[in-house]
């Protein structure tokens, strides 16, 4: 019951190979299908824009990370994916690398909790396509309690680490309830997209979007929601808006000192937020000089970014002390299931032994005493046994691949003749 994986992620590959190996939901699911039926007895898949992972359980002994590694590439031709760009992961290390990345300390952006979602997504993926089963059932529970654990335990998910949320953060902090706030998001690109769905998420009371090309406002607004306001029109409505978030990539500034004095003028004082996440920058720095305005670009939005970033990076030992604790769970867990086939196989070996020798003997006694034997036999079988037993399950605490377990669990199927019963898994 070996668990071996590999991966494609943000450590390994440039992001032009870890887009073009992304899988869709249809994609992964037709894979599953297939790796149960050739190569793996249980499977799942995850793929995201950072990485794209398999692990399972191997039909075949024989087979390894790198016959699964040829089987994707072959499923998804990539040109220039290379052996460089796959990590390659055997039994704990497996299992370690699926609990850091539920932790989120494998992400690219250190206790992203969005990777969470989509590793719970991809077990439900993997369970729906019938390629799971007691093993990959279990590892997902245990995933999901080092998530759990990770995110209620430590800061590891605490502050803002991209700009984006950094100033909607900020945003908050100012204006403590954003029901009845308007915001304009200016510039539509991935950050500029990323700030607005997170405006979405805190309930702005009116989102407003404005980009120089038409139809990406027209997607995004769909998508969140929000209203339009054409690019060429905007700085004529910016004194409509109790904040304002400007992401372009314009080489010039798109809101000069006339606009902003124009701005503040029809606000009559109402105070305004400026949220500059552009480079070059968007808004003039002026914006400072107005005691109505709260201006922050993105140089001091990056300062509250290395903070955060720092803080979570302080609570990375804390994980990995979670991440330790679920993987002993997990793999004495997971060596109870060989050790119980051994104790069960050797209790029926003794079992036919007494059972045997009391049938060939049993008409030596009368029928008052046959009973009392059938009593006083199976009382010597279990105090022999009691003591191989006991040091049997104390082996379960110690570890799938301790050398002390493979070695007592070795010794006591060969001692006693053991090696060539079916134990459903240890032949």
């Amino acid at each position: 019951m070996n668990i071996i994986g590999i991966s494609v992620n943000h450590n390994t590959a440039p992001v032009d190979l870890r887009e073009a190996l992304h899988l869709q939901q249809e994609e992964i699911s037709d894979l599953l299908k297939k790796l149960h039926q050739e190569l793996l007895n249980e499977a799942f898949i995850i793929s995201t824009c950072n990485r794209t992972e398999i692990f399972g359980i191997p039909k075949d002994q024989n087979l390894t990370p790198v016959d699964m590694q040829n089987f994707l590439t072959k499923a998804k031709p990539v040109p220039g994916i290379a052996d460089e760009h796959f990590s390659k992961y055997f039994s704990c290390s497996a299992v370690n690398h699926i609990f850091r990345v539920a932790a989120g300390i494998d992400s690219l952006f250190v206790g992203d909790n969005q990777i969470f979602g989509q590793l719970k997504e991809s077990f439900q993926l993997a369970e729906n396509a019938g390629s799971t089963g007691l093993l990959m059932k279990r590892l997902f529970d245990a995933a999901t309690v080092v998530g759990k654990r990770s995110k209620t335990e430590t800061t590891i998910s605490d502050g803002a680490i991209t700009v984006s949320y950094a100033a909607v953060q900020l945003i908050e902090k100012i204006f403590s309830s954003l029901n009845n706030k308007s915001a304009l998001v200016i510039g539509l690109g991935e950050t500029g997209e990323i700030a607005a769905k997170h405006l979405k998420d805190k309930n702005i009371g009116k989102l407003t979007l404005t980009n120089r090309t038409y139809e990406k406002s027209e997607k995004l607004a769909e998508l969140l929601h929000a209203s339009i306001l054409p690019f060429s029109g905007f700085k004529d409505c910016l004194s409509e808006f109790d904040i304002i978030i400007s992401a372009t990539s314009s080489p010039e500034l798109i809101i000069t000192a006339d606009d902003l004095k124009l701005m503040t003028k029809k606000r009559k004082s109402a105070s305004t937020i400026l949220m500059d996440i552009a480079i070059p920058r968007d808004i003039s720095a002026e914006a400072k000089k107005y005691d109505s305005i709260f201006y922050h670009d993105i140089d001091s939005l990056n300062i509250i970014v290395e903070q955060n970033l720092k803080k979570r990076k302080d609570e990375i030992p804390k994980v990995h002390k979670i991440i330790k604790e679920e993987l002993v769970n997990f793999f004495s867990w997971l060596n109870s299931l060989d050790i119980a086939p051994t104790i069960k196989t050797l209790r029926e070996t003794f079992e036919n032994i007494r059972s045997e020798e009391v049938k060939s003997q049993i008409n030596r006694f009368n029928e008052a005493d046959r009973e009392k034997v059938e009593i006083l036999t199976k009382r010597i079988i279990n105090k022999i046994l009691h003591h191989p037993t006991s040091e049997l399950r104390k082996v379960a605490n110690l570890g799938i691949d301790s050398p002390e377990a493979v070695s007592k669990i070795a010794i006591v199927r060969e001692l006693f003749g053991l090696m060539n019963n079916n134990t459903n898994k240890e032949n």
